[in-house]
């Protein structure tokens, strides 16, 4: 199953919540944490490390705290994911590491490496704006499947 990390989770809880104060205020690591009740150290921890990916600014001093470093339009969920968690991976070989016994044989590493790509795609299309509107998403086309009908057809009698 593919699921984000905790820390991945707070940091964008953290991003959406910077995203959502008026411009050119700040938040503190405590602030965030307290209202989402989520560890103060853990939370600081997150963000001293988007901070460090240039995706949170940091401002010390009375009125210090975080900020966003760049539009919330030019943060992806991917950009998060990957500052926190490193690369996004769907197997646990990877195309630098050849040490897998299965490496040469494996029939499902190159499409298993292109799914890969098509998720960090349909994250790295996801913004932390989008997080923050209210707005629905456009719904992905969905192909619906329909059973045909059962046909209808007579069973001849012993008269016919």
């Amino acid at each position: 199953m593919l699921r984000f990390s905790k820390k991945a989770d707070y940091a964008l809880i953290a991003l959406k919540h910077l995203a959502s104060c008026p411009l050119g205020s700040s938040s503190n690591a405590r602030e965030i944490a307290g209202c989402y009740d989520i560890p103060v150290e853990l939370m600081a921890k997150v963000l001293q490390r988007l901070v460090r990916m240039g995706i949170v600014a940091s401002h010390q001093g009375t009125r210090g705290g975080y900020q966003l470093a760049r539009a919330a339009t030019l943060i992806s969920v991917a950009d998060v994911i990957q500052a926190i968690d490193g690369p996004v991976l769907v197997t646990a070989c990877s195309d630098e590491d050849e040490s897998c016994e299965q490496y040469a044989k494996c029939n499902v590493r190159d499409p298993l490496w292109r799914l890969k790509d098509r998720i960090v795609q349909s994250l790295a299309s996801f913004t932390v704006n989008e997080l923050v509107s209210d707005e629905a998403p456009e719904p992905l086309p969905l192909t619906v499947v329909r059973r045909p009908a059962e046909s209808t057809f007579s069973v001849p009698s012993a008269a016919d």
